[in-house]
């Protein structure tokens, strides 16, 4: 398998980040590559995979050090997520799930536009899901989706209700990864008032523990692709959660979409892995170097020497793109930032499907087998382009507005019937569409 590298300017990369790279590496080789055929075969969560990253203190790699992290940027864990995307796709994904939920309580009080009064009231709740992830190596589940529409179109359907001493939440969470299998779930929803109609602006997130009364994880799992992130459904009737189950006070959670765009984009260090792990695959097969194969020599071949030369162009343009864009993220971006992000986005969540039918075409008939890891690779490596907010029909969407009109063009540009735009980057605005 490749190497760091092969691919990055490693002088411009920490030396402790480099260390977890070169580490991950290791456990990808040894550990979750021998793993994720069973894990794909069974649909079963990885949680043997899940033991070693927490063994290795990465379930906190956003964590701020003074809370015991390793205090990475997002573009320092993106790196991470990739490099185990090489491996096995779904630890990738349930690993960024998790991580999200620490990148929200570090990267949301980092923006500068909270009043002191905001931070003061965020300040305890996120040392509390430090704590759990630090000390108790509590993993966490962010189940956002809910079936039938696009979450960033209308205020979340799971609702919760002030009662005595808290609120209850009622609601259904689809595609909830990490389902039975988490200690903690990161539950949105929109707080319901007498007479007022559901809105953006009563967005609250609460965290809900996997043993609370009224919590039921439901249905099966039986995916085209990412099988082992177990993405079964949620459903909350009556969960009750007071004020310090809070993951983030009232109003700042929306802010996300609009304040940390990039925020939203952390499904691509995934797929980028698997791109770089079908590559990798396919060099390994034509030097006849798979292991439990016959040493086979297919170099000769100039067909399959052309189909690698175009396959490398391509991951190369892709990573170097991507890593501009997750290197430089930051909260309050600008458009360039935005629509670099933008971009980077759909060519990977698209090019991670080309790459790999490339390889399943130059590898032939041997790489449909279930027995060899590009079948898996090719079927993982589709599911991306599906995952909300930044699903690829949204990205060419965005890019095409934001290229072809100003920002206060935006809410009267044609193609917004069906309210996907809501999660549009808008500039100075800084706000949702629903919000402004």
């Amino acid at each position: 398998m490749s190497e760091p590298a092969d691919y990055y300017d490693l002088s411009r990369i920490r030396p402790e980040v480099l260390d977890v790279l070169t580490r991950i590496n290791e456990l990808g080789r040894e550990r979750f590559a021998p793993r994720a055929k069973a894990i794909d075969d069974e649909a079963s969560f990885p949680v043997e995979n899940y033991k070693d990253l927490a063994a290795e203190g990465f379930l906190t790699l956003t964590v701020p050090k003074e809370f015991g992290g390793h205090g990475f940027s997002l573009g320092e864990y993106a790196m991470v997520g990739a490099e185990i995307g090489k491996y096995c796709g779904a630890t990738a994904l349930t690993f960024n799930m998790h991580n999200s939920s620490m990148m929200w309580s570090r990267f949301m009080y980092e923006l500068p536009n909270l009043t002191d009064e905001d931070k003061a009231a965020f300040a305890p709740l996120r040392e509390r899901q430090f704590r759990r992830a630090v000390k108790e190596q509590g993993i966490y589940s962010q189940p956002i989706s809910e079936a039938g529409q696009n979450w960033t179109s209308k205020p979340a359907q799971t609702a919760c209700r002030k009662v005595e001493g808290g609120w209850k939440i009622n609601g259904f969470k689809k595609f909830a990864s990490l389902a039975g299998y988490c200690d903690y779930y990161s539950i949105v929803c929109t707080e319901h008032f007498e007479g007022i109609e559901p809105r953006h602006e009563d967005t609250m997130i609460f965290v809900v523990h996997k043993d609370a009364p009224g919590l039921t994880v439901t249905g099966s799992w039986d995916p085209l692709g990412m099988r082992g992130t177990n993405s079964r459904d949620l459903v909350l009737k009556d969960v009750f959660v007071t004020e310090d189950d809070l993951m983030m006070p009232r109003g700042i959670f929306i802010k996300t979409l609009p304040h940390w765009p990039h925020m939203m984009a952390t499904l691509s260090p995934t797929y980028m892995g698997v791109a770089q792990g079908a590559f990798d695959f396919t060099c390994a097969y034509l030097r006849g170097e798979v292991p439990g194969q016959p040493p086979a020599d297919r170099r000769m071949f100039g067909t399959k020497r052309i189909t690698v030369g175009k396959m490398y162009t391509q991951l190369a343009a892709m990573r170097a793109l991507w890593w501009q864009v997750f290197m430089e993220a930051q909260g309050m971006p600008s458009k360039a930032q935005v629509m670099r992000m933008y971009a980077a986005q759909y060519n990977i969540m698209e090019g991670v499907q080309e790459i790999a039918a490339l390889a399943i075409r130059t590898c032939g008939g041997q790489s449909m087998l279930k027995s060899l890891p590009l079948e898996r690779m090719y079927r993982d490596s589709r599911c991306g382009a599906l995952m909300l907010p930044y699903t690829s029909e949204i990205m060419e969407d965005y890019l095409s507005v934001l290229t072809l009109y100003d920002m206060d063009e935006l809410d009267k540009a044609p193609g917004d019937e069906g309210g996907a735009r809501s999660s549009l980057w808008r500039g100075d605005a800084g706000t949702l569409k629903g919000l402004r």
